[in-house]
C-alpha cells in the first residue's frame, strides 16, 4: 500500500542516506551556500519581520496624523529654555531709531538748527589770548618732578621714610588744592576749562599716589630680602626674548619710566608694564576717526537736543510745578543717557585704546560687561576698570589689612568717590550744592536694596533705571542752581543795568 511504502520500517541504508543528506545541508549552510529548499524559511522570517515593521510604521504614521499635540512649554516661558531673541532685539533697535527720529524732526521743526561750533570754543576760552586751563596742565609737571626727586632721595637713603612720606603728602595735597584755588580765583577760567584742568590734576593725584606706594613696597622688599644679594638691583636687566627691557628698583626712577606711566591709560603703577609688539596703524586710525566723529556728535546733540530741554525746565523748577518738572525730567532722561553712552564709548574705548596703541600699552581692559549688571555693586566694579583697580589696590585692601571691616571699607571707597565727583563738578561751577556727593552716597542704600530684594533681570532693570533717571536729576539741580546764581542775580543787580 501507498501508506506503508511511504511510512514503512526504515532500513539501515535509508537511515544512512538520510543522515548524510542532513550533514551536507548543514555544511552548505555553514559555508554560506544553501539550496533553494534550505533558504526558504530564512527568507520567510525576514519577509515577515519587514512586513511587521512596515505595518507598525503605517500605524505610527496614522497615529501621528491623528495626534497634533505634545507636552511642551511656550517659547516665552522661562521653562522652555528658548534663548534666541535676536528678532525681538532687532525690533527694539528699529523702534528706538524711529522714536528718536521723530524726536529729532520735532526738535528741528521747533528750534531750527542750533549747532554752533564757534560756541564750543567759547566754552573753553573766554579770552583767546588767555589760556588758564592749559597753563594749569603745564604747571602739573612741577609736581611730577617733585615726586621723582623725592623717590630718588629715598632710594639713596638721603631722606628718611618719614620725611619722604611728609613730602609726598604735601605734594599730593597741593595737587588737589592748587588747581581748585586757581579755578575759584581766576575769572577767566570757564566751567568746561576748569573741569578739564581739575580732571587732569585728579588723574595725576591718583597716579602719583600709586607711584609712591609701589616704590615704598619695593624698598620694603629690598630691606627684607636683598641684604644678602651680591648683585646690584640698580641697573636694568638685559633685554628679554621679546626685546623688552625689564627694570628693577631703583632703576625705574627715571624720567622716561615716570612719564610713560603718567601718559599711559592706567592709574596703577608697575615697574614693567605689558607691552604690545608693534603699533597697528589701521587700529590707530580707526580709533582716531571714532574720536573725531563722536566728539562732533556729542557737541551737536548737546546743543541741539539737551540745551533746549534744560532751558525750558528752568521755569517749572522756579515755580515748583511738580508735574512739569517730572515731564521735563523724563524728556531730559533720554538725550542725557544717550550722550552718556556715547561719552563712555568715546573715552573708555576709542580714546584710551588710541593712547594705549600709541604707547604700545598691553593691558586694554578698560571696562567689563557692566551693561549686564544685576547689582549696583557689580556696575561700579566693572564700568571703570582703571579706577576700580586703583581703589582695590591702594584704598580697599590697605583698609582691610589695617583691620577695617568690608562694609566700612566699601563705604570709605564710595565716600572718596563721592568727594571726587563733587570736586569735579562744584569747583568748576563755583558753587557747592553737594548734589553729586549725595547722589554717590545714595548708591550705598540702593546697592543694599537691589542686592537684597531684586535678582536677575529685575536687578539689571533697576541698575539701568538708576542710570537713566538718576543722572538727569543731578543735571537739572546743578543747571538750575547755576542759572539762578549767574543769571537771575545779575538781572536783579541794578548795577548791571
Amino acid at each position: 500500500m501507498d501508506g506503508r511504502s511511504e511510512f514503512g520500517p526504515v532500513t539501515r541504508s535509508r537511515r544512512r542516506a538520510t543522515i548524510s543528506s542532513t550533514k551536507g545541508e548543514l555544511l552548505k549552510g555553514s559555508n554560506g551556500v544553501s539550496s533553494a529548499s534550505g533558504s526558504k524559511p530564512g527568507h520567510k522570517r525576514r519577509d515577515s519581520y519587514t512586513k511587521d515593521s512596515a505595518e507598525e510604521a503605517r500605524k505610527s504614521s496614522r497615529n501621528d496624523n491623528m495626534n497634533c499635540h505634545k507636552l511642551q512649554e511656550s517659547l516665552l516661558s522661562s521653562a522652555s529654555g528658548f534663548k534666541n531673541y535676536r528678532g525681538i532685539l532687532n525690533w527694539c533697535v528699529v523702534m528706538l531709531v524711529l522714536s528718536n527720529a521723530r524726536l529729532f524732526l520735532e526738535n528741528l521743526l521747533r528750534y531750527g538748527i542750533l549747532v554752533d561750533p564757534i560756541q564750543v570754543v567759547s566754552l573753553f576760552l573766554k579770552d583767546p589770548y588767555s589760556w588758564p586751563a592749559a597753563c594749569l596742565v603745564i604747571v602739573s609737571n612741577v609736581f611730577i618732578l617733585v615726586a621723582l626727586y623725592t623717590e630718588r632721595k629715598l632710594a639713596m637713603g638721603t631722606f628718611s621714610e618719614k620725611l619722604g612720606l611728609l613730602i609726598h603728602i604735601i605734594n599730593l595735597t597741593v595737587i588737589l588744592c592748587f588747581p581748585m584755588l586757581t579755578v575759584l580765583m581766576v575769572p577767566s577760567v570757564t566751567p568746561v576749562g576748569g573741569a578739564f584742568a581739575l580732571g587732569s590734576y585728579t588723574i595725576l593725584f591718583l597716579k602719583l599716589y600709586s607711584y609712591k606706594d609701589v616704590n615704598r613696597w619695593c624698598r620694603e622688599r629690598l630691606q627684607v630680602k636683598a641684604r644678602g644679594l651680591s648683585r646690584s638691583l640698580s641697573c636694568p636687566s638685559p633685554p628679554s626674548a621679546d626685546g623688552a627691557v625689564h627694570v628693577s628698583y631703583p632703576g625705574n626712577l627715571a624720567f622716561k619710566n615716570l612719564y610713560y606711566f603718567v601718559s599711559a591709560p592706567t592709574l596703577c603703577y608697575e615697574l614693567n608694564f605689558p607691552r604690545s609688539q608693534s603699533v597697528r596703524m589701521g587700529f590707530l586710525l580707526r580709533r582716531l576717526f571714532e574720536m573725531l566723529l563722536l566728539t562732533q556728535l556729542l557737541v551737536g546733540l548737546t546743543q541741539q537736543w539737551m540745551v533746549p530741554i534744560i532751558q525750558s525746565s528752568m521755569k517749572p523748577l522756579q515755580d515748583m510745578d511738580y508735574s512739569r518738572m517730572i515731564e521735563r525730567l523724563l524728556r531730559l532722561a533720554v538725550p542725557n543717557h544717550f550722550l552718556w553712552l556715547i561719552f563712555f564709548y568715546w573715552f573708555f574705548h576709542s580714546s584710551m585704546n588710541f593712547v594705549a596703541e600709541l604707547l604700545r600699552f598691553g593691558d586694554r581692559e578698560f571696562y567689563r560687561d557692566w551693561w549686564n549688571s544685576e547689582s549696583v555693586t557689580y556696575f561700579w566694579q566693572n564700568w571703570n576698570i582703571p579706577v576700580h583697580k586703583w581703589c582695590i589696590r591702594h584704598f580697599y585692601k590697605p583698609l582691610l589689612r589695617k583691620g577695617a571691616s568690608k562694609l566700612l571699607s566699601q563705604s570709605a571707597v564710595f565716600f572718596a568717590s563721592a568727594f571726587f565727583h563733587e570736586y569735579l563738578v562744584s569747583v568748576p561751577l563755583r558753587m557747592f550744592r553737594l548734589w553729586a556727593f549725595m547722589g554717590m552716597m545714595a548708591q550705598l542704600p540702593l546697592a543694599w536694596f537691589v542686592g537684597r530684594f531684586l535678582r536677575g533681570n529685575y536687578g539689571n532693570a533697576a541698575v539701568w533705571l538708576s542710570l537713566i533717571i538718576g543722572q538727569p536729576i543731578a543735571v537739572l539741580m546743578y543747571v538750575h542752581d547755576y542759572y539762578v546764581i549767574n543769571h537771575l542775580e545779575e538781572a536783579a543787580d541794578p548795577g548791571a543795568l
